[in-house]
């Protein structure tokens, strides 16, 4: 099991209930605006939101979320940023981000390889995942049919 080995930000937020938002690269142009309503009904409930954020939609995701005040929790698979986006700060100093990684600060690339740790590592700290769409094969869908995470909340799941 991974363990987070850097952070930055308020730590108070692991012991909140916390969903984990997954989605392969690769999506159907018809999940898109599902994913953008289902951050801004997130972003309204307060509830607190873990993901990587490293696509393109996860990022548009994070978007949403950061216009609101909810919980935040970002998990890198790299060793920790040395400069953050101004809207990132932001939401630090508010004390609704949190940062973490399981790798140390030498690992400064995404790898597949660590993009899958990351993606054990939030799974085994949620209550729930939210799988916007997993691409039929990919690592998405290899990681919610794991056996090690049955018992966890997995909604919706969605495949092409």
């Amino acid at each position: 099991m991974l363990e987070i080995i850097a952070y930055l930000g308020n730590t108070e937020l692991l012991k909140l209930p916390k969903t984990a938002f997954l989605c392969s690269r690769q999506v159907p142009a018809g999940v898109v605006l599902k994913c953008y309503d289902w951050a801004i009904a997130q972003r309204e409930a307060g509830r607190c939101i873990i993901s990587g954020f490293h696509s393109q939609l996860e990022k548009d995701v994070m978007h949403y979320l950061l216009k609101g005040k909810q919980p935040i929790i970002l998990v890198l698979a790299r060793g920790l940023k040395k400069r953050l986006e101004p809207e990132l700060k932001d939401a630090i100093n508010g004390k609704r981000l949190l940062i973490v990684t399981p790798f140390d600060k030498k690992i400064k690339r995404v790898t597949s390889e660590t993009a899958n740790q990351r993606n054990h590592l939030m799974a085994e700290m949620v209550d729930e995942i939210f799988v916007a769409y997993a691409l039929p094969g990919g690592n998405i869908e290899k990681l919610i049919t794991d056996i090690s995470f049955k018992g966890k909340t997995i909604s919706p799941f969605k495949t092409g």
